[in-house]
C-alpha cells in the first residue's frame, strides 16, 4: 500500500476518497461520545484561571479563545477539506467570494497587479476590476488559456496569477502545468478556483498551484442549504491568511459548519452521480437537432477535452449549451418548459438547476458587455443534480421538442 501525506504532513496509508470524506480530519472519539461533531454556538471561550490564559498565549495551546478566531468544529472541517484536496492546511470563510476577497486583501497592496483569465465568475471579475482598483491594485484580464498573453502581462509588480478551472460558464480547462510554470518562472504565486471541478475531479496542488479556492456552497456541501468558502495550501501560506481573517472577521457560522461536515460525508457518492448526469446530458444535447453547440469538458468536441482527460477524474454536473437559431425569448421558453430542474443560480446541489445567463447572472450587463465576455442570448446553463440521468434527459427532450 502506498503512502501519501495527510493534512498534518505525516505519512499515512492511502485510503479511498469516500473513506477520507467520512473520516478525514475527525477524532475517533468525540465530545460526549457522539459519532458526529457537535455544533459549538459560542462567541467566547473561558479560562479556568489567569495562569491558564497566560499559558494559552505563551504556549500557543490548541484551544479556542474567541469566536472570530476559530471554532472547534471549524477546525475539523478545515482538516477534512485539506485532506480531500491533498493540502497541508485549509481556512474556512463565510462564502466563496469572501475566501477570494480574503486572499486578495491579505496578499496585495497598492501598486500590485493581478493577471487573470477572463472567463470567470462575474463577481470575481467585478471585485478585482472595480473594488481592488480603489486601493491601487491593477487587474489584467487575459483571454482564457492564452498562456503567451498571460506571460506578456506579467511584470515585476505582478503578485498573483488567477484562473478558474473549469471556468464558469464556458467550462474551459486550464493546462495546470503551463499555468504553474509561468508562476515559477517569474516568482508569482498561482491561484486556482476549482469550485466546478472539486477535489474529487481535480487536484491543482499536485501540479504546484499555490492556493486552491472552493465555494463550499456548491458540490462540497451539496444540498443548497449553506454558504461557505475555503482556501487550501501549505500550513506556512495559510497561517498569515488565518491571522488576517481573525482581523476582518470573514468567518462562517457554527450551523453552516455543521451542514458542511454533514454534506461532505456523501461527497464522493454525490460527485459520481453529478459526473454521470453531466456526461449523459451533454451527450444527449450534443446530438439534438435544436442544439447549436454544447460546452462540456467530457465531450471530444470540447476544445480542452484532451487537457481535461489528462488532469480530471470526471467533468462535473455543469453543462452549457446554445439553442440553434433562437433568440432570448425562444431560449427562455425552453428553460420554462423543463419540469425537473428549478430555475435559479448556483450549482452542485442535489436538485438540478437551470438558468439563462443573460437573465440570471448578467442582467445588469449591456448587450455589448455580454458579447465581450461570451454570454449569448441563446445560452442555457444547466447544473445537473443527483436525480436519475434518464429522467433529466427525458425532461430536456420534451422541453426541446414542445
Amino acid at each position: 500500500m502506498s503512502s501519501t501525506p495527510d493534512s498534518s504532513g505525516s505519512d499515512r496509508p492511502t485510503i479511498g476518497f469516500s473513506t477520507l470524506a467520512v473520516h478525514g480530519g475527525e477524532d475517533r472519539q468525540k465530545y460526549a461520545n457522539a459519532i458526529t461533531d457537535p455544533i459549538f454556538c459560542a462567541a467566547t471561550y473561558t479560562f479556568e484561571n489567569t495562569q491558564a490564559a497566560i499559558d494559552f498565549v505563551a504556549k500557543k495551546l490548541p484551544r479556542e479563545e474567541y469566536g472570530r478566531y476559530g471554532n472547534p468544529s471549524e477546525k475539523v472541517a478545515e482538516r477534512k477539506l485539506a485532506a480531500l484536496e491533498g493540502g497541508e492546511a485549509a481556512l474556512l470563510y463565510s462564502t466563496g467570494m469572501s475566501a477570494l476577497a480574503g486572499l486578495f486583501l491579505a496578499k496585495l497592496q497598492a501598486g500590485d497587479e493581478i493577471v487573470m483569465f477572463d472567463q470567470c465568475y462575474h463577481r470575481t471579475r467585478e471585485f478585482c476590476q472595480k473594488h481592488l482598483a480603489k486601493f491601487g491594485v491593477v487587474t489584467h484580464l487575459i483571454p482564457t488559456c492564452d498562456y503567451s498573453a498571460m506571460e506578456a502581462a506579467i511584470n515585476p509588480r505582478t503578485r498573483l496569477l488567477l484562473s478558474e478551472s473549469p471556468t464558469n460558464p464556458h467550462l474551459s480547462v486550464v493546462d495546470l502545468e503551463q499555468f504553474v510554470a509561468l508562476g515559477k518562472k517569474y516568482g508569482v504565486e498561482t491561484v486556482i478556483d476549482a469550485t466546478l471541478a472539486t477535489p474529487y475531479n481535480l487536484r491543482p496542488l499536485e501540479y504546484g498551484v499555490d492556493y486552491v479556492v472552493h465555494s463550499c456552497t456548491k458540490y462540497l456541501s451539496g444540498h443548497n442549504d449553506m454558504l461557505g468558502g475555503v482556501i487550501i495550501s501549505t500550513a506556512e501560506k495559510i497561517e498569515p491568511l488565518r491571522k488576517f481573517r481573525g482581523v476582518i472577521g470573514m468567518i462562517n457560522g457554527p450551523h453552516n459548519i455543521y451542514l458542511l461536515l454533514r454534506g461532505l460525508k456523501t461527497f464522493e457518492l454525490r460527485m459520481r452521480r453529478h459526473n454521470e448526469n453531466g456526461q449523459a446530458v451533454a451527450e444527449f444535447l450534443a446530438g439534438h437537432p435544436r442544439v447549436e453547440k454544447v460546452l462540456y469538458p467530457g465531450l471530444p468536441s470540447h476544445p480542452h477535452h484532451q487537457i481535461a482527460r489528462k488532469t480530471m477524474r470526471g467533468y462535473g454536473g455543469l453543462v452549457t449549451f446554445y439553442l440553434k437559431d433562437a433568440d432570448a425569448q425562444q431560449t427562455a421558453a425552453v428553460v420554462d418548459a423543463v419540469r425537473i430542474p428549478r430555475i435559479g443560480p448556483s450549482l452542485g446541489g442535489a436538485e438540478s438547476l437551470i438558468e439563462q445567463p443573460i437573465v440570471m447572472s448578467y442582467h445588469d450587463f449591456t448587450p455589448e458587455q455580454r458579447r465581450a465576455v461570451g454570454i449569448a442570448d441563446n445560452m442555457i446553463r444547466i447544473a445537473c443534480g443527483i436525480e436519475n440521468p434518464e429522467d433529466l434527459v427525458a425532461d430536456l427532450r420534451q422541453a426541446l421538442e414542445r
